[in-house]
């Protein structure tokens, strides 16, 4: 009987403990964003002897390869600006690609884009999505999204989350509200896949009020029965702790609208949540 009370006893303080644990980390989350960072600054001051070289041939010797350095640089950096992040729209047909009305248009195997001459130009498109966002019942979120595609060339993107975490033993509420407002590029612009970049800042709000530079990448797939998959990332710093967001979703596609079901991971200063999402959404 002692041995079968100490067991109940063991389970029960495992599972408040487990309670407890899990409770109060949005407000972690806050103190961490908006607590002060201790940063000592000192001035040191060092004497470097001056010296001087009679030598002339050694400073033209380090001007020129200095300057080889500098020209292997600079064309390293417009290759990667140009091949990498932009693309070479000189032989890279692809980057010429419409902008779909929509993914699957009258039964149609195209995603975001397509090479078809026969299918008439998009000249803007919105997509607009929400999600309800699922941890566990005491940690719940919604996310809604909006992009905005002026043209094939780039996109305008605004996500808005908020997360509510409950506390039943002490009958508290919280709440964090953040967001992201950035610039996409899709460097891929394929029938039915695409992958691009996007670069803009983010804001967090509640009690913290603050906000930084973020930067990620996104993509889409798009299978032949109506199904696509996407993925996106983003990376952030705001008060020199991390705000980062992983979400992988798969799309059931219907005319100009869709059902959705996927998974998010957020990384809000040292806590992270896991949230499996349901949600639909609409092209305009």
């Amino acid at each position: 009987m002692i041995q079968k009370n100490s067991l109940f006893l063991i389970i029960g303080f495992i599972l408040v403990s487990h309670t407890l644990f899990g409770q109060k980390k949005i407000e972690k989350s806050k103190q961490e964003l908006t607590e002060k960072s201790s940063v000592n600054s000192q001035s040191t001051s060092s004497t470097y002897p001056s010296s001087r070289s009679n030598s002339s041939s050694n400073n033209n010797g380090e001007s020129f390869f200095g300057g080889i350095l500098l020209d292997v640089f600079v064309g390293a950096t417009i290759g990667i600006f140009k091949y990498g992040i932009i693309g070479d729209y000189s032989h890279e047909d692809h980057l010429y690609n419409n902008l779909s009305h929509y993914p699957y248009k009258d039964g149609s195997c195209y995603g975001n884009f397509n090479s078809a001459d026969s299918l008439s130009k998009n000249k803007m498109r919105i997509d607009i999505e929400d999600s309800f966002m699922y941890s566990t019942k005491n940690l719940v979120g919604n996310h809604f999204k909006i992009k905005i595609r002026p043209f094939q060339y780039f996109y305008l993107q605004t996500d808005f989350r908020q997360v509510y975490e409950s506390d039943p033993i002490n009958d508290i509420n919280y709440k964090l509200y953040f967001s992201h407002f950035t610039l996409g590029y899709d460097r891929i612009r394929l029938d039915k896949f695409n992958l691009g970049w996007n670069l803009g800042v983010s804001y967090i709000g509640n009690d913290v009020r603050k906000t930084g530079f973020t930067y990620g990448a996104s993509m889409d797939f798009f299978l032949d029965k109506n199904i696509s998959f996407s993925g996106s990332t983003k990376w952030s710093k705001i008060n020199t702790k991390p705000v980062n967001t992983f979400e992988l979703q798969s799309k059931y596609h219907k005319k100009n609208y869709f059902f959705s079901v996927g998974f998010e991971r957020l990384k809000i200063a040292t806590p992270t949540y896991n949230f499996v999402t349901l949600g639909a959404g609409i092209y305009f």
